[in-house]
């Protein structure tokens, strides 16, 4: 059992601060949606989100929500692509409500994503970020992101998005890194869980 696996640990209290991810629902919608239309000039429909969590059961998707305290403070989303060199994912969403910033739940989604990834037998994983978006492209790098294109006027045909990669994902040392990223940001308080009725 690895580090990580040992700090995401589970529990059955509530209300004690700790940060709890789960699979999203479409009930979780009327959560999401407000929180989306906020982060972004051109939010995901609902109609956007429907569709994506359809493709989760074929196993092509993979979404999750993080709650703290019952309240609904991010949601992560991950996209599986077959590739002749394997499999690789593609980062769709890493979205956190204004009063959750800074706090390790964009951590604690990547974690999330990074472990999905890498049980599907992923051997890397890719992303786009805004180009003024520097606080998000310092978290990517924290995760072994970096730069290999950009794609112009990729939001809204204004600005231009960073393309990202990173590779060897299923490796030791990538393990030791996600550890490293739990222990410093006291990725100790998590539960992760299904989703229950």
């Amino acid at each position: 059992m690895s580090m990580l696996s040992r700090l995401l640990t589970r529990s059955d209290e509530s209300g004690d601060g700790r940060l709890e991810i789960v699979p999203m629902q479409r009930r979780h919608l009327r959560e999401v949606l407000p929180i989306e239309e906020r982060a972004y000039p051109t939010p995901w429909s609902r109609s956007v989100f429907e569709s994506e969590l359809q493709q989760v059961a074929g196993g092509g998707r993979h979404y999750v929500i993080a709650r703290r305290d019952r309240e609904l403070v991010g949601y992560a989303g991950l996209w599986f692509v077959p590739d002749p060199d394997g499999p690789q994912a593609h980062v769709t969403n890493i979205v956190v409500a204004p009063p959750a910033r800074r706090t390790g739940v964009a951590s604690a989604l990547m974690i999330e994503l990074a472990d999905q990834a890498i049980g599907r037998g992923c051997v890397a994983w890719t992303l786009e970020v805004r180009a003024s978006s520097t606080g998000a492209q310092d978290l990517y790098r924290s995760f072994g992101f970096a730069p290999a294109g950009v794609r112009r006027r990729y939001y809204d045909n204004t600005e231009d998005a960073i393309v990202m990669w990173c590779h060897d994902i299923r490796t030791d040392d990538y393990r030791a890194r996600l550890d490293g990223i739990a222990l410093r940001f006291g990725l100790d308080h998590i539960d992760r869980r299904e989703e229950r009725a």
